[in-house]
């Protein structure tokens, strides 16, 4: 990987450089099924958004489009995107109101992009109210990640989900 060139450019940050690292390992052919890569660790504090949310926010998600598209346009060049299928999530969602200092705190509903020609385009499952929140404040989850994850591995990579999640989950129709 540290020998790979290409004329295709990531941004220069922690998570450009890994997913370009990860384009090198797949046009390179090595044999592996899953990759990862963290994005937002450096950038103060990631998605983590307590404070200055509109600012960092709009940095990340510029940052994941440029990674994203980058990313893309090297694997096509290579004849290796129909072979690729991107899952995003977070450990975490935030709360729908802006907090004290201009972020908002920790809650529910996290999202989840998956990207590539795998994937049926649009959103699966109800966007979550602005206003119809729990009793705590939080979103309403429409989609447990759970469901997300068990059609990834049982549609896209074959793999059958009752040894990995210890249950069988509903799998959500968003692989094509």
């Amino acid at each position: 990987a540290s020998q790979y060139a290409t004329p295709v450019e990531y941004p220069d940050t922690q998570f450009g450089n890994s997913v370009k690292t990860i384009a090198a390992f797949i046009n390179g052919g090595l044999n592996a099924r899953a990759f990862y890569a963290a994005q937002g660790i450096a950038i103060f504090g990631g998605y983590d958004t307590h404070a200055d949310q509109p600012r960092r926010l709009a940095q990340l998600l510029d940052e994941l489009d440029n990674t994203v598209g980058a990313f893309y346009q090297d694997l096509a060049r290579c004849d290796n995107a129909k072979r690729v299928l991107t899952y995003t999530y977070s450990e975490f969602g935030r709360r729908a109101a802006e907090n004290y200092s201009g972020g908002t705190d920790h809650g529910q509903a996290q999202p989840m992009f998956l990207v590539g020609p795998g994937v049926k385009a649009g959103v699966h499952g109800e966007q979550p109210s602005l206003t119809d929140l729990d009793k705590r404040g939080n979103l309403k989850t429409s989609v447990d990640f759970r469901n997300v994850y068990a059609a990834v591995l049982e549609n896209w990579l074959k793999i059958p989900t009752d040894a990995i999640l210890n249950k069988k989950f509903p799998l959500l129709d968003c692989i094509a």
